[in-house]
């Protein structure tokens, strides 16, 4: 007899917690983004800027790619992908398994530094484990549009990695932090590319703002290539003149792909409008780094690099939870006070940070400032979205 997703999530008698994938990794990615901010910043302002005998950025790099932005992308997938192969979810035990191994990839971060190399092997086996488990379900069900989306987590299984190998070479150690960023940000470009014109032509429908946005084409196949050779480029040679100028193509050509699914219109619906404002992020972000490598007198690399982190990554992810929670948990899709808040606040950190590096005398306030706003909006979102991600769906 033939099971459905939703009768599999609705028979599960464990935790709910472990029910479905979401639930626990958007929760608790939310409360290490909002607590490893504040650990990073605590090591250099009241200790020798170290954190656990590593190198208080380079673990703050870390954990905000490997560590907050691989759990909700590991939350994201495990709900999707019964969405896109008709397989039914990971969940119960096998998901408290993954999520533990997550955890503890994070509590390895934080042991002395004699126990590191031991630490480093629990936190890489996360995201190897996750790329064969999406991998699986994809290839079981013969899904090979999704065949990218495993290759890309795969890829940042590598880059993870390169990064604990990189110990002794900073130049690998780069190169990794590169490769995270750009398969994330490929990520977002790739699936964002699916989920924002598509959540805005229903918006467009139920509410008649049409025209619906220009549908998947050709554009967007070559804005998907741009995108992707533009960001191989900046892995291998950041500081080449060519890779600035792919870049800020790339970044133009999202930026005018973007207002094809005509954003404007869902002025009314924060729920719609924050995945546009999140995927205008990449583009800026583009933009910027693209500048950095053009005109580095005018444009500081780490300007680029938030726009596509703190400003991209940071403001879709939340976008993403926030939908997937309130869909997924049987509420309605209406965003109330604090979702706007904590959406206000998240676009408000990215434009602080992105900023800070253009006013060197002031940087470190503005970077505290961008912290605070930081914390806050991933604070809200756990006090907001905790209990209803905790509790049985009421559908």
């Amino acid at each position: 007899m033939h099971v459905s997703t939703a009768q599999r999530v609705r028979s599960h008698r464990g935790p709910t917690l472990f029910s479905f994938g979401f639930r626990p990794f958007f929760l608790a990615s939310a409360l290490w983004a909002a607590a490893a901010v504040p650990l990073w910043v605590a090591s250099f302002a009241l200790g020798d800027g170290t954190i656990a005998g590593q190198d208080g950025r380079s673990w703050h790099t870390h954990e905000m790619l490997f560590g907050y932005l691989s759990g909700v992308i590991a939350g994201f997938l495990l709900t999707a992908v019964p969405n896109w192969t008709g397989r039914l979810p990971v969940a119960g035990w096998p998901l408290a398994g993954l999520f533990g191994l997550w955890a503890a990839g994070r509590l390895a971060g934080l042991l002395p530094e004699a126990a590191a190399p031991a630490g480093a092997v629990v936190d890489a086996a996360f995201l190897v484990v996750l790329a064969l488990v999406i991998g699986r379900e994809v290839l079981a069900a013969g899904n090979r549009r999704n065949l990218p989306v495993c290759a890309m987590v795969a890829a940042l299984a590598v880059a993870n990695i390169l990064f604990h190998l990189s110990e002794t070479s900073p130049e690998l150690r780069a190169f990794a932090e590169r490769g995270a960023v750009a398969v994330i940000s490929g990520l977002i470009a790739l699936i964002g590319g699916r989920i924002v014109p598509s959540f805005t032509t229903n918006w467009t429908k139920a509410n008649g703002r049409g025209p619906d946005p220009t549908p998947f084409g050709g554009f967007d196949r070559v804005v998907l290539a741009m995108t992707g050779v533009a960001l191989l480029a900046w892995i291998a040679a950041p500081a080449h003149v060519a890779t600035g100028a792919a870049l800020a193509v790339a970044g133009v050509a999202n930026l005018v792909r973007l207002s094809r699914w005509r954003g404007w219109v869902t002025g009314r619906e924060p729920l719609v409008w924050i995945l546009h404002a999140g995927y205008a992020w990449v583009g800026l972000g583009l933009l910027l780094l693209g500048g950095a490598a053009v005109w580095p007198a005018i444009f500081p690399p780490s300007a680029g690099l938030h726009g596509l982190t703190a400003g991209g990554m940071g403001v879709m992810t939340l976008a993403v939870m926030t939908r997937a929670s309130l869909g997924h948990t049987g509420l309605s899709r209406i965003a109330d006070r604090a979702t706007l808040a904590l959406y206000l606040l998240a676009n408000l950190a990215a434009c602080v940070r992105v900023a800070a590096p253009f006013d060197p005398e002031r940087t470190v306030t503005w970077l505290a400032i961008s912290a605070v706003l930081w914390v806050a909006a991933f604070s809200l979102f756990a006090i907001r979205y905790g209990p209803m991600l905790a509790r049985r769906s009421i559908d």
